[in-house]
């Protein structure tokens, strides 16, 4: 494509500020004399039209002269992919008055599908079958356990990680380009006994998939990674592309680096977008150090230019935001600004207890919504799925439509369902639906062994005397005396309700590797049940209240409520990052859940929780709230008075921080439960419901 000059006043790009300009016209020179730009780092600041900025320079090139088949862009989605390449064609009809064809940026994409279509392109130069297929990762771990199972490591008496958790220590460790050692040390402690297992059951998993022409997600990369040191084809893979360009760069790993490496080495025709400050994504093995080491990669340094103007925030928020994320030791010196001045502050709310938290949240939500903010427009943001336990249930009773993202809705998760369930058997023995769940959860006991157990306990006067004198299946016999243990002690009077869900929580961590991945973060998800639970005056009244909305959907997204055509969002952190909602709700901003307890044993992981932080309260427009209970229950902690401990202050949240929040207390007196009717009149009410169908 020629050259073509963009007259001002008439140009796509007049609407630019300064900064974006600067970005979208880096090089632009070199690139009119048909010479490559130098390397370009753009950090953009969160709200600042990055997206827009990075579709706007593809554009440019292209107008500039640029061969459009020679340009490669790459992002994290297709979804993000296919958005970035209709924008910037349409740019470029909105330039030149007519049609931009799609197949002008033929290689756009996500690093995987640009991956999967080089490797098929150079399968032969580099030793693949033209036809492998590619695992997906349910595959991958369905063949995990074909070489896990071959190894007889299922059979092993002390717990070996399942197959999910083989293949995230396998995954963490090819991205990471660590040892399998340190990345067990670092990440997956309960398992480093097993390094030489595991190392032996990796290099089986290899060759399985060597031998069935076979590509995991992991493998697409490092093949790519690898090909491009291979000096005759990484070479013809360099000359397919004049400019490389990368979105949301602090999100990739130490491989895609390599990879970015071995296209571009000197750094020509190299650019890179993201934000060092919404850096959150090391559990999936990125590091922040590719973008904070980006510009010395290249000799000269690669330019950096910095995006600041705002347009989603006010500028209270702003100002808070940036003293937070100004509190980082390595990072990128920014200043967001926006024009949307306002004279409200972000707040910074102290609630009683947890349930003050959850009452003062509905009350915010259903104020706005009555002053014209739609529900879909606000959002209560959470470190970790288990944190708005205690608001869901509390929607629900009060009939409020959510969806949640980044994880199951509460009471649908499987490990607490179970445990509900056991509690609903103590107080119900004859709840068959409850009695089967809890029965099959134990090893050996299925359907048939259920049912006969069942109707011998049901029957019996005494069920707890009935269930010791019964004789299970050998597979079970081992863990049926701790069911009769547990079911005796939640069906004892003098058991105090306080103390039965940790019962239930104990008795079901027997079971809870076994049947589950990721043990540990639904052994927190138990613990937030327990501390709910506890909110309750008995048991009946927690077990009523949580069936008052009965589940109906599964999946990692619950589904758009049907009953209303508007709904709260209840969002992870994570989760959020890219998103925007008028009114923002953090939970729990405390030490120990922000930053989380389980991040603070370094000073990388305490500065990925600041970033956290930073993102959820960049997606706030127009109202931020940060909440702090000021007291948890602790179950595990010596009981003394009422078994709540003081939650310390974020230590994100220091004096002079707080300086740039309107400080507000919020609280509720505890609740009390119903006091039964004392009447004396009887009604046989089943006759009457019997009656309905004689």
């Amino acid at each position: 494509m020629t050259n073509v000059e963009l007259a001002s006043g008439n140009s796509p790009f007049d609407s630019l500020n300064q900064a974006q300009r600067e970005a979208v016209e880096h090089g632009l020179d070199q690139v009119q004399q048909g010479r490559l730009p130098g390397p370009v780092l753009i950090i953009a600041g969160a709200g600042s039209g990055k997206t827009r900025t990075l579709t706007a320079r593809v554009a440019r090139l292209i107008l500039a002269g640029a061969d459009p088949n020679r340009i490669l862009m790459m992002t994290f989605t297709r979804r993000a992919a296919a958005e970035m390449t209709r924008r910037a064609l349409g740019i470029v009809s909105d330039a030149l008055g007519t049609s931009a064809s799609t197949r002008e940026l033929s290689w756009s994409g996500t690093f995987h599908a640009i991956a999967q279509r080089l490797l098929r392109l150079h399968a032969e130069q580099i030793g693949l079958s033209q036809d492998f297929s590619v695992l997906d990762r349910s595959d991958a771990e369905d063949l995990m356990n074909v070489v896990r199972e071959d190894l007889e490591f299922s059979k092993s008496e002390k717990r070996f990680p399942k197959k999910g958790q083989c293949l995230a220590i396998y995954s963490h460790t090819i991205n990471a380009r660590q040892p399998l050692q340190a990345v067990l040390d670092d990440h997956f402690p309960q398992y480093a006994e097993w390094a030489d297992e595991l190392k032996q059951l990796f290099r089986a998993y290899v060759e399985a998939k060597q031998d069935r022409d076979l590509l995991d997600y992991d493998d697409l990369l490092l093949y790519w990674a690898d090909m491009m040191h291979a000096e005759g084809v990484g070479a013809e893979v360099r000359k397919r592309f004049d400019y490389v360009l990368v979105d949301e760069y602090q999100d990739t790993n130490v491989v895609q680096a390599d990879i970015l490496r071995g296209l571009a080495p000197n750094g020509d025709g190299l650019t890179v977008v993201g934000d060092d400050a919404q850096s959150i994504y090391s559990f999936r093995a990125a590091t922040i150090r590719n973008i904070l080491d980006f510009p010395q990669m290249f000799d000269p340094p690669a330019r950096v230019i910095a995006l600041e103007e705002n347009y989603r925030s006010t500028q209270p928020i702003l100002d808070a935001s940036n003293h937070v994320i100004a509190q980082s030791s390595q990072r990128y010196a920014k200043q967001l600004f926006s024009r949307r001045e306002s004279s409200d502050l972000p707040k910074m709310v102290t609630t009683r207890d947890e349930q003050s938290q959850v009452d003062y949240v509905v009350e915010r939500v259903m104020a706005n919504r009555e002053a014209g903010i739609d529900l879909r427009e606000q959002a209560v943001l959470v470190r970790a799925g288990y944190h708005s336990g205690a608001l869901e249930i509390e929607l629900a009773r009060r009939n409020i439509p959510f969806v949640k993202y980044g994880g199951l809705k509460f009471m649908e998760a499987a490990h607490i369902k179970d445990v509900i369930s056991l509690l609903r058997w103590a107080e119900n023995i004859r709840d068959q639906v409850a009695g089967f769940r809890v029965l099959q959860l134990l090893p050996g006991i299925g359907p048939g062994n259920a049912r006969r157990a069942f109707a011998q306990i049901e029957r019996a006067q005494n069920p707890v005397a009935a269930m010791a004198g019964y004789k299970p299946p050998k597979g079970a016999q081992a863990e049926w005396q701790p069911l009769v243990e547990v079911m005796g002690q939640l069906r004892d009077r003098q058991t105090d309700w306080t103390d039965q869900p940790g019962l239930g929580r104990r008795w079901y961590g027997r079971y809870i590797e076994r049947l589950h991945e990721n043990p540990r973060a639904r052994m927190n998800d138990l613990e937030q049940m327990e501390r709910i639970a506890q909110t309750y005056p008995n048991r009946a009244r927690f077990l009523s209240e949580v069936a008052l909305d009965p589940p109906d959907t599964s999946g990692d997204e619950a589904g758009e409520p049907l009953i209303d055509d508007d709904w709260l969002i209840i969002s992870t952190i994570h989760s959020s990052k890219g998103q925007e909602y008028q009114a923002v709700y953090v939970l729990n901003v405390v030490d120990g859940c922000i930053p989380s307890d389980m991040a603070t044993g370094s000073d990388e992981g305490v500065e990925e929780e600041r970033r956290l932080l930073y993102v959820a309260m960049t997606r706030a427009k127009d109202q931020l709230h940060l909440i702090q209970p000021q007291r948890f229950y602790r179950h595990n902690q010596p009981r003394h008075g009422d078994g709540h401990v003081v939650s310390p202050t974020s230590r994100f949240l220091p004096p002079d921080v707080l300086d740039n929040f309107e400080q507000v207390g919020y609280g509720a007196p505890a609740g009390q439960g119903d006091a039964p009717a004392t009447g004396t009149e009887r009604v046989d009410l089943k006759s009457r419901m019997r009656g309905m169908w004689d």
